[in-house]
């Protein structure tokens, strides 16, 4: 059995893939087909002698795409793809030469003939070749797909998308061939969008960990070295404000580590010997040496990218229920046509022209013009009018997929907090005053990068306090710093340092250990001989985040759960304030990934909302991830569906509600597509339709699908919690 690994070009989507699968089977050996649409690969196994190469090279040809073998390495993203390109580049020229036809036409003839335009012999032919131009622009990837799939005798969307134009054109309705091809376009567009994006995210998260390593050489000397080829057991050295290249432990020195990136926890963690260390997280103020625990390719990021890969190639679009539907529609409306025109002349010896005449009636109406458009219309005022709410929704999938969530997890920093540390309170000893503390702290934290000293400072300078300028200020490597003010020494830091310091009395022992369990991290100040108080500093809760909680569980969603990273006492402090009941602490990525799965399981359709690149795992696993887009990492807001941008998480019941009208929306459109045209093959069969009335028919459901549509702009109210639509 062997294994070759194919670069495809033009493999985009999830039906590209269903064509490659169909066009493979007929190749002899081939046992199995994987594809993975992030690196456009095709990875096919046979249990020949001989690899068919040539032979897979030429079903893919055969697919209408073309393939080439690639060696067996780790798959790294395609950013972008010529044919993305042109595909948007496409439906731009389509939408031009529509307007610019239609503007034309009415230039003319007047706008009643431009909207009504179906009297062929009445359109000028200028306008007519404009319109045939936007026609060929906008189905220019359309057409190609259609002939494979009639080929294959498996009509689909694209099958039914061209019967439509080609009906409109031939019955003059050159406006409606035009909007329809558009419309079918830019859906396509928006599929190929959310592949784009799954690539994006991909490069994110590989360009976290860097990629070389100081390597300690058996002889103390140190030596740059690519990441990928440092041994496992190896030391490196890892210096102030650089990342960590690899996973392993700490064997020498003391520091402060942001491990947001990874772990998801809201402020940095002092790591000393034997404590662990991530690929891609921060080292802050100390350099240590760490000897290494794992290669590169199984670091817990390089775990994280083969999650969220496997997880975007998972989570390829399915077919739609018009494409479905098209494959029973298109056959039998066509064989239909074809009963209606000999049936009746042949076996009842009946009038064939009158009978051809019907049969051509029944084409006309069972054009899908109003069933092709109900969709993308629908979904494209839906995206629109969320936009202007701030909300970014990567394509109609994901629009559809809110109306039916049973179960929303929540990451916490960031999502249900701001992820922004803020002093809660200020505690003066020792006779000193609030003031004095507070000049005291930001003196000695203005010369640090710490983010509890940033708190601080911008405490300090909202009550206008300006800090003293401080002299022979010395970081302690992950407890805190030293600094001399006026003459006096002071020195500030964590409860550690104080307890080093064996300056902790008992009853201050009990009122820090209290406000580390309620899950703020608290710095004390001091002198050489007392201590002059503490300040306490954490993440504050988003101040819609309770409300929103109540308005989920108010619209039927049955769970909400908090997932973090974050330790235990302040993962149920956070909950408590929010009004989340659920909680699961001190999670991992791959542990948050197995929570998530679990939940789908039990309720079927799951929303995973986070921020950071340890949430894009959940992210991408959840059945819709949704990002809190200001504030999120680049590879949070890639891998997720829908990104928040105003980081308002009041944003969450609005949406539901907004899917929910827009899934209504697009099943009343379709309702009435069929209803019309079923009226309309009754009528043809008994011998009572006309052309015309169908044409009008055709033309009226139509122009009432779009105006149903389109009333999803006329929502403008923002989005607030508790606005029940």
């Amino acid at each position: 059995m062997a294994t070759v690994r194919f670069r495809v070009h033009g493999m985009d989507c999830a039906e590209e893939t269903a064509a490659l699968r169909s066009a493979l089977s007929s190749v002899a050996g081939v046992t199995d087909v994987a594809f993975n649409l992030v690196s456009t690969t095709m990875t096919v196994t046979s249990t020949g002698d001989r690899f068919p190469v040539e032979g897979v090279i030429r079903a893919v040809k055969q697919a209408g795409m073309s393939a080439e073998q690639v060696a067996d390495t780790p798959e790294r993203p395609v950013l972008e793809t010529p044919k993305g390109s042109l595909r948007a580049a496409l439906v731009a020229l389509s939408t031009i030469l529509t307007v610019a036809a239609f503007s034309l036409h009415a230039a003319f003839l007047g706008w009643r003939a431009a909207l009504s335009g179906h009297e062929i012999g009445q359109t000028p032919l200028a306008v007519r070749a404009i319109y045939l131009a936007a026609v060929i622009a906008g189905g220019w990837f359309v057409a190609p797909k259609a002939w494979l799939a009639a080929r294959r005798l498996r009509p689909d969307m694209h099958v039914l998308m061209t019967v439509a134009v080609v009906g409109a054109v031939i019955l003059g309705e050159y406006l409606e061939a035009a909007t329809v091809t558009i419309l079918f376009a830019v859906s396509l567009a928006l599929e190929h969008w959310s592949v784009a994006r799954a690539r994006r995210a991909i490069a994110a998260l590989v360009a976290l960990a860097p990629p070389r390593a100081r390597v300690i050489k058996d002889d103390s000397s140190e030596e740059m070295m690519d990441a990928a080829n440092v041994p496992v057991g190896s030391r490196i050295v890892v210096k102030p404000g650089e990342r960590f290249p690899l996973d392993g432990r700490v064997t020498e020195g003391r520091t402060t580590v942001n491990q947001a990136p990874i772990t998801g926890e809201s402020l940095p963690v002092a790591k000393g010997i034997d404590d662990g260390v991530y690929a891609g997280t921060i080292n802050m103020d100390g350099a240590v040496v760490v000897r290494t625990t794992k290669a590169a390719s199984d670091t817990t990021l390089a775990r994280i990218i083969r999650m969220v890969s496997e997880a975007q190639s998972r989570r390829a679009p399915s077919e739609q229920w018009v494409e479905r539907f098209a494959r029973i529609y298109t056959p039998v409306v066509l064989c239909l046509a074809l009963l209606v025109a000999l049936g009746p002349p042949l076996a009842l010896g009946q009038r064939a022209a009158a009978w051809f005449y019907q049969s051509l009636v029944l084409l006309v109406i069972a054009c899908p013009c109003a069933l092709v458009i109900s969709t993308p219309v629908t979904i494209v005022a839906a995206l629109v009018s969320a936009t202007r709410h701030g909300i970014l929704i990567k394509g109609g999938l994901y629009l559809e997929i809110p109306a039916h969530l049973r179960a929303i997890a929540l990451d916490k920093t960031g999502t249900l907090t701001e992820g922004k540390p803020r002093v809660q309170t200020v505690v003066p000893l020792s006779g000193h005053t609030e003031k004095e503390l507070l000049e005291i702290a930001a003196a000695v934290e203005i010369r640090s990068q710490h983010p509890l000293a940033h708190a601080i400072v911008q405490h300090a300078a909202r009550a206008n306090i300006k800090p003293a300028a401080a002299t022979e200020f010395q970081a302690i490597a992950g407890k805190g710093a030293t600094a001399t003010l006026n003459g006096r020494k002071f020195w500030i830091g964590s409860h550690a340092l104080l307890e080093e310091r064996a300056q902790e009395t008992p009853e201050l022992h009990d009122r820090l250990s209290r406000l580390s369990a309620s899950g703020a991290s608290v710095v004390v100040i001091g002198e050489e001989d007392h201590v002059c108080g503490f300040v306490s500093v954490a993440d504050s809760v988003r101040p819609e985040a309770k409300e929103t909680i109540a308005a989920l569980l108010s619209l039927g969603i049955r769970s909400v759960v908090m997932l973090t990273g974050d330790n235990r006492g302040t993962a149920e402090a956070i909950a408590r304030e929010a009004g989340v009941y659920a909680i699961h602490a001190e999670l991992l990525p791959e542990a948050k990934v197995r929570l998530v799965e679990q939940l789908v399981q039990r309720f079927g359709a799951v929303a995973m909302v986070g921020d950071g690149v340890n949430d894009a795992p959940a992210l991408a696993r959840s059945n819709l991830g949704i990002a809190m887009g200001a504030i999120g990492t680049d590879a949070a807001i890639e891998t997720a569906d829908i990104a928040l941008m105003k980081d308002d998480l009041s944003c969450l019941p609005w949406l539901i509600r907004h899917s929910r009208r827009a899934l209504c929306t697009i099943r009343v459109n379709i309702a009435a597509s069929l209803l019309v045209k079923a009226a309309f093959v009754f009528l043809t069969v008994i011998g009572k339709a006309s052309l015309w009335a169908a044409i009008a028919a055709d033309t009226g459901v139509s122009l009432l699908v779009v105006l149903n549509a389109l009333r999803l702009l006329r929502d403008t109210d923002a989005p607030r919690t508790g606005n029940h639509a």
